[in-house]
């Protein structure tokens, strides 16, 4: 049944044929996938029973295939080195050969324990081109995408529920290109050889980071600018789906080929540390990618931050300049309205995060607000409270501009938005003492002596436990005492 089939193909695939050509390799691989196809059913009702029936145990419909794919990789081996420095002729041949691989295996149930196609490509000097031209390919791939005019813009921009990450077009178009490197290599019967292309893509990762940084740095001046939180969504996106790639199982047999090819030879890159973590499959293949990602992460993140406090503090001189111990009772007021002077720096506070939860993805802008919200904290802690005397009309006052507005601003983000100033919530705490309760509380500070030492009066209750009594936690008994000599309104003065 083979012979007239080895005749025709010879005779159409080899010579000077017109269907004998290198750029048309589809040509032979669809013919070999025709004849197994158009046979198989007259090799399982016709032939197979015959064979049953003489005990034997030949495979008809195997044997009549393994004998085309002779052809087919006999074929293809000397067309493939002929196409060595011809790199687009050498690409479409690598894709044919991966369809003709993927049809043969699925549609005609090959065993995947002979060899096929692919082993034409596991060959050094044929693998090593195809390494090259996927690099090369890769690389303009990537010029094209951080070029393109949509590459910042997210195309999923105007459907809330699909962009929950808000990934721009090029972060979203270069993890489809490694999944599609990945489709790729993923079926090659060597481990080395599925080796070689992971560390291919961590190259392509590790580049496309430094590019991403390269463009970061441009954009440094104006870090609530469009492109830049495009950049930190863009390096958030990678970090994410390569921690969930690592999960996978393809990956994580690659984490065990490679410990396995380290163990058998001493030339494999493998440092004790990598063999020890793959000894016990402790963190993935693309550990070292995203901490690199993670580390630029949260260097732009401080960027941010820093950048928002900066013009929150400017906008916050006047505050932080009030007249604090000359400001005139509660009850000599109608009604309290926020502090003239710190208008300016609540509406930049508002301004920028409203931009910032419009440009970030959400676990971004939530750890982006949590970062000002402490950093707030000290701040007003420091240079409002700190660096001010109170009195009665002025630490009233102070409580309500931080209770009633600046919390209120992060009260849209969570429940207790003053878990996150616990130090501007407990100087105002301690600064709008009635006057007892702030000489009670001065008299156990002095009784009680150090932090750390006991009161005096085994009766009297040490001084922590009369902080914690007011709700006072985070600052200690002698941050309450600076607190305290802030005050002016004592009896007598």
């Amino acid at each position: 049944m083979l012979l007239p089939l080895h005749k025709r193909f010879r005779y159409h695939f080899t010579g000077s044929r017109q269907t004998n050509v290198l750029s048309k390799p589809e040509w032979y691989l669809t013919q070999v996938l025709m004849w197994i196809g158009n046979h198989s059913d007259f090799l399982e009702e016709k032939v197979q029973p015959i064979l049953l029936r003489a005990s034997s145990a030949i495979d008809a419909r195997l044997q009549f295939s393994s004998g085309l794919l002779t052809l087919a990789l006999e074929k293809l081996s000397c067309d493939a080195s002929r196409l060595l420095y011809d790199d687009a002729l050498f690409c479409h041949l690598v894709d044919e050969v991966l369809l003709f691989e993927k049809e043969l295996r699925g549609t005609h149930a090959y065993p995947s324990s002979l060899p096929g196609a692919l082993h034409i490509l596991t060959e050094e000097t044929i693998f090593q081109k195809w390494l090259t031209v996927e690099r090369k390919f890769a690389l303009e791939k990537m010029d094209s995408m951080l070029s393109s005019e949509a590459a910042w813009s997210s195309q999923y921009k105007d459907i809330s529920d699909v962009d929950e990450m808000k990934a721009p077009d090029c972060a979203e178009t270069f993890m489809t290109l490694l999944l599609v490197i990945t489709d790729r290599y993923q079926n090659l019967p060597s481990p080395r050889c599925r080796l070689s292309f992971l560390a291919l893509q961590k190259e392509l990762v590790d580049d496309f980071r430094i590019r991403l940084t390269q463009v970061m740095k441009e954009e440094s001046r104006t870090p609530l600018g469009p492109r830049y939180c495009a950049i930190l969504n863009a390096v958030n996106y990678i970090a994410a789906v390569l921690a969930d790639w690592a999960d996978s199982v393809f990956f994580l047999q690659l984490q065990q080929a490679e410990l396995e090819l380290g163990a058998e030879s001493p030339s494999w890159p493998l440092s004790p540390t990598q063999a020890g973590r793959l000894a016990s499959l402790e963190g993935s293949v693309f550990d070292e990618m995203i901490t690199l990602l993670e580390r630029l992460r949260h260097d732009m993140m401080g960027r941010l931050v820093e950048f928002i406090l900066r013009e929150a503090r400017e906008r916050a001189k006047p505050y932080c300049r009030e007249r604090w111990l000359s400001l005139p009772s509660q009850s000599d007021q109608a009604a309290m309205s926020l502090s003239s002077s710190a208008c300016p720096m609540m509406l930049c506070l508002r301004d920028h995060m409203l931009q910032l939860q419009q440009m970030l993805c959400y676990p971004l802008f939530k750890s982006c607000w949590q970062a000002l919200a402490e950093r707030l904290d000290l701040f007003i802690y420091q240079d409002v409270i700190l660096s001010n005397h109170f009195n009665e009309g002025g630490a009233a006052q102070l409580q309500f501009d931080m209770t009633r507005n600046l919390f209120p601003l992060f009260g849209h983000h969570c429940k207790r938005p003053e878990n996150y100033f616990k130090h501007v919530k407990e100087g105002c705490i301690v600064l709008s003492l009635n006057v007892g309760s702030a000489l009670l509380l001065r008299d156990v500070l002095r009784q009680g002596g150090s932090e750390t030492n006991s009161p005096l009066d085994p009766n009297q209750p040490s001084p922590v436990a009369t902080l914690n009594e007011l709700g006072i936690f985070r600052l200690a008994p002698s941050d309450v005492e600076i607190l305290l000599s802030l005050r002016t309104h004592w009896p007598g003065q």
